[in-house]
């Protein structure tokens, strides 16, 4: 905690240093009437704004220009009108262009938003922190987001059903839209009130243009939105959507000869439900019955060499959909949430004990039975999501070649997420919690697993001054319960480490049935107002807390403090378009009282007025100890570290177009070093056709890579050698749009991470300031390979009697996943998907070069191919 005074004062110099410089020029709102039409005589969506009924009301526009230059006239002006009747609401627009033929007409994917295109935001909420957008290209490919805590939470997964036709003419280009009251939310009111905005993107000149001004240096845009009225007895509009489904799915892969799993080929068919029904208004129950997510793009290869869990992104439509709802995360340096959806439907944790001459069929994924979520905001603000999936028992198939045997490796389980949000003060402020409850029905020899698991937490921000300062904190409650041997896994687990020889403060009962912990945020900080922002806070995971039921912590036992402060041009100036730089740092202890790291960052991200860009950075890390190398060793030390990461790219909006950049970090000593080179490009030949190729390597070399822990006389020995790790990765996509409804996407990764040790050492003094203090290193006489058990012998004393063996540790890890998907919406919001999944998993030479194993484990090896269809009917009542 010595550096809270720091960073008070920090607080202190900065806002007494640029209070002077920044005065804020509050944006008038603006005002838009519509009027009701008669429901038998709507306008026809063909783009062309030629019906009668669009008279009715007047144009509106007078747009400002956002981007580049804010508060300025934008090169073409843009108008609207807005009409409704008892079930849309119709908008058409208008986009001047005096040259038509240079207007970009980009096709993509839904959600593509590429060339010149119009959106607008709807905030039927009207709490000025979330809002509907739908846009149109110039080309008519539709793009619908739901956005929440004003503006820095966009959800592209959101697919409602809507209308829209584009139409390009001797002034520009028009569109007209067509939305189902029922795709929104919104309370009970005779009179309506509805946040409103328009923005549209001039392509070819990177110009955004706004019918309400956004000043660049406003906490947040849905604040900002001017209004809409003129919405008047709406009736409200009870959702009901179901949505059944059908798959088709055909495997082959190379048979294995003797295992009756791997035959060759597999076939399934299957079926579900997915369905949205208006519980009110503004409040939606979806459910999912036996989901399948066959279509969805496989995970990035990644490998681990510290032992803790790798995350990532959730891609399945049903858990992303709303994701912002049950959002909970409490630490801005890390992955760490209450709630981690890729918990539900997980990798079965149990794997069955096999005899000599068996074959297993262990299943992928644990099937999800069916889950329900019920989301929305009301009226008078309140924000509620409660979620609850039930998945199977999971068993693994064991074949002897005389008999067949089933072993539970996943037990029944019911997983419970519910969170309340409640607006006040203006929708300045709110106030939350979160519950969240994972039981599962342990049976057979799953006593290994938790029991059970709760978690609780609260949650606030207040913010005042129209938005410049904010406070904002939460406190989180843990609770797991188990067994005996659960428990004391957990404590032991690479998360908690109550093992830990040196810790003073926790410790191992294996008596133990149950664990509670707390955890929580508090930060302080500046948002809005001229080119100077900061904020500073408190992080803290006492050594208890365990959240990886249901939701994703890496590591418990840290007190975290931290401070920023960055500056940001809010005009063009010289060759800059604008720019962007920062400094932060922080601090960690853990409950023991140890100060285990410091770093400080500073860095700078600037656009040009060709529209280049360039990003860089400098870190620095005087202090780094760990409590987790050692995996239940003691507190570890390496030397300070410097890092530097340089990228840059070209414009954006070029047919052809590339990024590249490094980083580098140096140990002092040589400890240890990493190098990160990362390049590509994105060709676009059409305006329907786009290619990239994105290729990355890693060098990772370090003197001190843990191996493993033994004994020796009785004495804990932690082996640690010399790595040279290298990596290589691709990935290639291609994008191919027939028209708006149809697409055919690919995406390929091969992946291959190489590792080769030598220099075996053991720790000697784990905080010694020297690396030769630190360790010690084997020489030659006390260590030799043995090539019949592929292990390292040592023998420490020289007796000529080996004390211990160490395993070979070398590894080539090489993986290949792709996926091509053609779909095809053959009506709003129905859809049919053709799918070829490939992939290949395997171990390469790690004596080899990784271009032999590329060679070798992927191009040369027979793959795995997945052939699916499926169809979907999507029925609104």
């Amino acid at each position: 905690m010595k550096y809270l005074p720091l960073i008070i004062f920090t607080f202190f110099f900065v806002y007494q240093s640029t209070i002077s410089q920044e005065k804020k020029e509050k944006a008038s709102k603006k005002v838009y009437t519509t009027k009701y039409i008669d429901h038998d005589d709507p306008p026809l969506i063909d783009g062309k704004l030629e019906d009668k009924s669009w008279d009715m009301v007047n144009w509106e526009g007078d747009f400002i220009e956002h981007e580049p230059d804010e508060n300025t006239e934008p090169t073409f002006q843009t108008q609207f009108k807005i009409l409704y009747d008892s079930k849309y609401l119709y908008v058409g627009i208008r986009a001047f262009d005096s040259e038509p033929r240079k207007i970009e007409k980009r096709l993509s994917r839904r959600d593509g938003f590429a060339g010149d295109r119009v959106t607008i935001g709807i905030d039927s909420y009207y709490d000025k922190r979330t809002a509907f957008l739908f846009t149109v290209t110039a080309a008519g490919v539709k793009g619908d987001e739901f956005v929440s805590d004003n503006g820095d939470n966009v959800d592209d997964s959101w697919n409602p059903i809507w209308y829209t036709k584009t139409n390009i003419d001797k002034f520009g280009w028009t569109a007209e839209l067509k939305i189902p009251l029922s795709q929104l939310r919104f309370g009970k009111s005779n009179e309506q009130v509805w946040g409103l905005q328009f923005s549209r993107q001039i392509f070819r000149k990177d110009e955004l243009s706004v019918w309400n001004r956004i000043p660049r240096d406003v906490a947040g845009w849905v604040s900002e939105s001017g209004e809409l009225l003129g919405l008047t007895n709406l009736q409200p509009q009870k959702q009901l959507e179901i949505q059944p489904f059908t798959v088709t799915q055909l495997s082959n892969y190379p048979k294995e000869d003797g295992n009756p799993f791997r035959d060759g080929s597999d076939f399934k068919l299957n079926g579900g439900l997915d369905a949205k029904i208006g519980i009110s208004n503004d409040l939606t129950l979806d459910l999912t019955i036996n989901p399948d997510f066959g279509q969805v793009e496989a995970d990035p290869g990644a490998i681990s060499l510290d032992g803790f869990q790798i995350f990532f992104d959730e891609k399945r439509p049903f858990f992303v959909e709303n994701k912002n709802i049950f959002d909970y995360s409490f630490d801005n340096f890390s992955a760490d949430n209450l709630f981690y959806s890729r918990r539900i439907g997980r990798s079965p944790q149990g794997y069955p004990n096999l005899a000599h001459n068996e074959y297993v069929d262990q299943p992928v994924n644990t099937t999800i039975l069916g889950a329900a979520k019920f989301s929305g905001k009301t009226k008078n603000g309140w924000s509620i999501g409660i979620l609850e999936s039930i998945t199977a028992k999971e068993y693994a198939e064991i074949d002897n070649n005389e008999e067949r045997r089933d072993e539970l490796v996943e037990p029944f389980t019911n997983y419970f997420v519910g969170r309340l949000q409640k607006d006040f003060n203006d929708r300045n402020s709110y106030i939350g919690g979160i519950f969240t409850a994972t039981n599962r029905n342990i049976e057979g020899n799953l006593d290994f697993l938790r029991k059970s698991a709760y978690t609780g937490g609260m949650d606030f921000k207040h913010q005042w001054k129209d938005r410049k300062y904010y406070l904002q904190g939460n406190l989180i409650l843990s609770h797991v319960e188990g067994s005996e041997e659960s428990i004391t896994n957990t404590q032991e687990s690479l998360t908690h480490l109550f093992n830990r020889i040196d810790a003073g403060h926790v410790e191992v009962d294996p008596n133990r049935t149950s664990l509670s912990g707390t955890g929580g945020k508090v930060e302080f900080g500046k948002s809005s107002t001229g080119h100077w922002r900061y904020s500073g806070g408190l992080v803290w995971k006492s050594p208890e807390l365990e959240l990886n039921d249901i939701g994703f912590l890496r590591q418990a036992d840290e007190i975290r403090q931290y401070a920023r402060i960055n500056y940001r041009s809010l005009k063009p100036f010289g060759k800059f378009r604008s720019i962007w730089a920062g400094f932060n740092m922080f601090t960690t202890y853990d409950f023991d009282g140890n100060f285990n790291r410091v770093q400080y960052q500073m860095g700078t991200e600037a656009n040009l007025k060709n529209n280049w860009w360039v990003e860089t950075g400098l870190i620095h890390k005087p202090r780094i100890y760990t409590n987790t190398i050692l995996r239940g060793g003691p507190r570890y030390r390496f030397s300070r570290e410097n890092i530097s990461f340089f990228f840059f790219g070209t414009d954006s909006r070029k047919k052809i177009r590339f990024r590249t950049g490094y980083v580098y970090s140096q140990a002092k000593q040589n400890n240890f070093s990493y190098l990160s080179l990362q390049t590509g490009f994105t060709y676009q030949p059409t305006n329907a056709l786009s290619i990239s190729f994105y290729p990355e390597f890693e060098r990772n070399p370090n003197k001190t890579q843990y191996v493993t822990e033994t004994s020796y006389n009785g004495i804990p020995r932690y082996i640690n050698a010399e790595i040279d790790q290298q990596t290589l990765s691709a990935s290639l996509r291609l994008n191919y749009t027939i028209n708006p409804n149809l697409t055919i996407q690919y995406y390929g990764q091969p992946y291959i991470s190489r590792g080769t040790y030598k220099n075996f050492n053991y720790v000697l003094d784990p905080v010694a300031e020297d690396l030769n203090d630190r360790i010690n290193l084997f020489n030659n006489n006390q260590i030799s390979f043995n090539n019949l058990s592929d292990a390292y012998l040592i023998d420490e004393n020289l007796d000529g009697f080996t004390d211990y063996e160490i395993n070979k540790p070398d590894f080539s890890y090489v993986q290949f996943r792709s996926n091509l998907v053609i779909r095809w919406e053959y009506i709003p919001g129905s859809e049919i998907y053709l799918v070829w999944s490939q992939g290949v998993t395997g171990s390469g030479d790690p004596s080899e070069h990784l271009f032999r194993s590329l060679d070798e484990q992927i191009i040369g090896q027979e793959k795995d191919n997945t052939f699916l269809i499926k169809a979907t009917y999507r029925f609104m009542m």
